[in-house]
């Protein structure tokens, strides 16, 4: 009996539409991370990137549950001495919103060569409007 082993020529990719308006941020993130990688195919190789694109609007509109709106940090760093820098998840929605989805779903990517090449399917929008109705993405609802 032969495995048959998809090459990159084989694989077919998709786009697809999450719409995270009044969705929890977890959810869309977990849903957009498993579109990514592929693992929604039959095709799917842990070591090849067999995923679809994703883009998902109104970033800003993301819900976060308990009592996070006020007490998440996101963390980064300029990488000078003291450069440590805290935002609250509060004032990342006034400032960044489209931050907060990616770097939920990048989180749950693989922190390897292969997460950054899925991570780059990626778009994320914090209005209603993309620039991608020429590749006919397929609404998903989460």
């Amino acid at each position: 009996m032969r495995t048959d082993f998809p090459s990159q020529h084989d694989i077919v990719r998709a786009w697809h539409v999450i719409d995270a308006n009044e969705a929890v941020l977890g959810r869309v993130a977990s849903r957009a991370a498993t579109l990514l990688m592929g693992k929604h195919k039959p095709v799917y190789t842990p070591s090849l990137d067999t995923g679809d694109h994703v883009i998902i609007i109104n970033a800003a509109k993301v819900k976060l549950t308990g009592g996070k709106e006020g007490q998440k940090v996101y963390r980064r760093h300029t990488g000078y001495p003291g450069g440590l820098i805290e935002t609250g998840a509060h004032r990342m929605r006034q400032t960044r919103p489209e931050r907060m989805v990616e770097l939920a779903v990048s989180g749950m990517l693989p922190k390897t060569k292969l997460g950054k090449q899925m991570y780059r399917k990626l778009k994320v929008y914090a209005g209603e409007h993309h620039p991608h109705q020429a590749q006919k993405p397929v609404p998903l609802v989460v």
